[in-house]
Formats: C-alpha cells, sequence, structure tokens
C-alpha cells in the first residue's frame, strides 16, 4: 500500500510505501474487546466497610428466661439495642433494619478488570492501525468525506512545530479544520497525530479533540475512541519505521 507525504504546507511531496500493519485484516470485533480491556483498567474498584451496620449493641435474646429476653413480649425476634434495665430498643445489624447492613454489598475483591492475550491485543492493535488506512470507514466515522489520501502521513518536519497555531494551520491546509470545529462543539474525540518515539507530544494537545501520542505508548483506544475504529489519523513519516519494529516486521 502507498500513501501521500504531505508537507507543513499542505501540499503533496511524494509517495510512499507504507509497512504491512497497514494491510492487516480488519476485524471489528477484535478491536472493541481490546479498547473494553483498557477501559476496564481503568475502573475504581468498590467496595463497604467490613463493620458498616455491625457497630451496635444489638443481639438477639430469644431464650425465654434470659435477662431482657424478647420472647412473648408481641415483638419481632429481631437484634435489639441493649438498653438499661433489660429494656429492648431498635432492631438493627440486619439489612432491612434502619442504618442496618446492605445484604450484598460491593467488594475490592470483585475481579474487574477485563484481561487480554498479548498476541491478541497486539493483531487487535495493528487492525485498528488498519482501519486508519480505510477510506470508508474513516469518512463513515466523521460523517464526512476527507479531501486528501488515507491514510495521512506528513513530512518529519511536522515534528519539529512548536506553536499550536502552526498545527492548525496545517489542519487549515488539508482542510480538516471543520472537524475540530465539529470536535468543539459537540465535545468528541476528532483528530490522532502519531509520532515517532521520543518527539514532542504537547504541540497542539490542547486543540479540541486532538490527541497527540508517540508510536511506543499507542493504544487501541486511541485509535478506536468508544469502540469504533477508523479514527482520523496523521502518522509522521518518521513514525512509521517506529511502527515496524513495534510489529516486529
Amino acid at each position: 500500500m502507498k500513501a501521500t507525504v504531505y508537507s507543513v504546507e499542505g501540499k503533496a511531496l511524494k509517495q510512499i510505501d507504507l509497512p504491512d500493519v497497514f494491510e492487516f485484516p480488519r476485524r471489528e470485533d477484535l478491536v472493541k474487546r481490546a479498547v473494553l480491556s483498557e477501559e476496564s483498567k481503568t475502573y475504581q474498584p468498590k467496595g463497604s466497610y467490613k463493620l458498616a451496620g455491625l457497630e451496635t449493641s444489638a443481639r438477639y435474646r430469644g431464650r425465654k428466661d434470659d435477662f431482657g429476653s424478647g420472647k412473648n413480649k408481641g415483638i419481632s425476634h429481631l437484634p435489639h439495642e441493649v438498653l438499661p434495665k433489660g429494656q429492648l430498643g431498635k432492631v438493627k445489624r440486619v439489612p432491612h433494619a434502619v442504618k442496618g447492613r446492605r445484604a450484598h454489598p460491593p467488594k475490592t475483591q470483585k475481579k474487574i478488570v477485563e484481561l487480554m492475550n498479548s498476541k491478541e491485543y497486539k493483531r487487535a492493535l495493528a487492525s485498528a492501525i488498519s482501519f486508519t488506512a480505510d477510506r470508508e470507514t474513516v469518512c463513515a466515522r466523521v460523517h464526512s468525506d476527507i479531501g486528501v489520501s488515507i491514510p495521512i502521513v506528513l513530512e518529519d518536519k511536522f515534528e519539529k512545530l512548536e506553536k499550536t497555531k502552526e498545527v492548525v494551520a496545517l489542519l487549515n491546509l488539508l482542510n480538516l479544520s471543520g472537524f475540530i470545529k465539529k470536535a468543539k462543539k459537540n465535545n468528541t474525540k476528532s483528530t490522532l497525530f502519531v509520532v515517532s518515539n521520543g518527539a514532542n507530544t504537547k504541540v497542539g494537545a490542547n486543540i479540541a479533540g486532538v490527541d497527540i501520542v508517540q508510536v511506543k505508548d499507542l493504544k487501541v483506544c486511541d485509535l478506536a475512541p468508544g469502540t469504533h475504529p477508523g479514527r482520523l489519523t496523521l502518522f509522521s513519516e518518521r513514525a512509521l519505521p517506529d511502527i515496524v519494529k513495534r510489529f516486529g516486521l
């Protein structure tokens, strides 16, 4: 597969051969599973205090001849608070009592992380990258036609940009600024920049819906937010060799 390399002025410079990963079999089900696995690792374990509802003097006294027994007094046979002179207080401890313990509280021991085999995840990441080269999928995700070749590859000078306005100008020259405005209005993800390892990831990161990641930090959820593949992605030319190294091609 070939791609057009664009300059920071938005002009087509040359044609290059893309790594084989861009032609990897596209499996949406595998991408969805990987995204859900990644998101599950961000969940916060929930639990309750082990003695919640149990720190009370309430206890069940049912034997007939016991001091303060509740038997034959016309009251419920439940744990009551211990009061002076053998009197019985309010029902406590049981789940249906006021301020009683919960019947089935959430437990921190519950497994909430959905693990995924490393080889399976690697295939999912390759599939997500491959989706970025599918014009039909990308255009369907942004609900509009894209006037440049897919995938979008930028010359190495892009990684040397130091100001956000330069990134905005580049998007304008590539006729992609409309997606940024839409993302700002709807508070959604728009464009992803994939740069080489060690490159600056701060320039342009404050643009609405824009993310900039290095190849070594690239995740499936970056390429397929909300489990939907085909995010509009721009790769720097220098990032392509790092992609080859990551997949061992």
